[in-house]
């Protein structure tokens, strides 16, 4: 309990600590708004990510699992191979092979970078994903197939009326564990021109040109995320905890 305390506290006193400086104090409320407006950049991607990753991991998942090959192989090497990407080499990746316009119906609308860094960040969500589904299925007794089977469903109501619940379930802490994952991982968009926390606060510190507003500035971004991914840390324990339990 101590130790979490001082996790909160570090930040917030180093915080208060610069604001003794009424300049610094100054430059830091000045410049909050423009942070602020990033951070929100930041969970936009984040959830639009993890929305898009979660919809096509769990059919991945589902797929990994299909008796054809022609279907199972694929998926599975689209699953092996972006749950060991890189993040940054994918936001990259989609930066430069989608284009910065496209045409919808002779209008030329833009391509937004924040848009390719969801799609950077949701590629290896969906292979964690679908994982997680594959695991979470294959988790379930064969008897309840079965049983399923007895009562005459098929095995496609079996999976959406049976197992499919239970594996919401099971599968719910380690997909708040990938949450939390790309909620940081928003943070490399910064490298590909996204207005986004980090790169707010490099654009605030190279204005300001001050080396103690730039140590509360990064303070800032990591208690920023800190703020939002750390109660996700702990709701994912406290479920396992309750899993367990029951």
């Amino acid at each position: 309990m101590l130790r979490n305390i001082g996790f909160v506290a570090l930040p917030l006193v180093i915080l208060l600590w610069s604001l003794t400086d009424l300049t610094l104090g100054r430059e830091l409320v000045t410049w909050f708004p423009y942070l602020a407006s990033g951070f929100v950049m930041n969970v936009v991607i984040s959830l639009c990510a993890m929305t898009l990753g979660t919809s096509v991991g769990a059919v991945f998942g589902i797929l990994e699992l299909a008796p054809y090959r022609l279907v199972r192989y694929p998926v599975v090497a689209y699953v092996q191979v972006f749950r060991n990407a890189p993040h940054l080499v994918l936001i990259f990746a989609t930066t430069y092979i989608f284009p910065f316009e496209v045409v919808v119906a002779g209008n030329y609308l833009p391509f937004p970078d924040w848009l390719k860094a969801v799609i950077g960040l949701a590629i290896p969500a969906s292979a964690y994903v679908a994982e997680i589904t594959r695991g979470a299925i294959l988790s379930i007794p064969t008897t309840q197939w079965e049983a399923a089977k007895g009562l005459g469903f098929s095995r496609g109501q079996a999976l959406r009326w049976i197992i499919l619940p239970q594996c919401l379930r099971r599968s719910l802490p380690p997909w708040m564990n990938i949450l939390a994952s790309i909620t940081m991982g928003t943070s490399l968009a910064s490298l590909v021109g996204v207005h986004e926390l980090l790169h707010a606060a490099t654009d605030a510190s190279t204005s300001v040109r001050r080396l103690d507003f730039t140590i509360i500035a990064y303070i800032v971004v990591m208690a920023a995320f800190f703020t939002l991914c750390y109660p996700i840390s702990r709701l994912t324990r406290r479920l396992e905890r309750r899993l367990n339990a029951a």
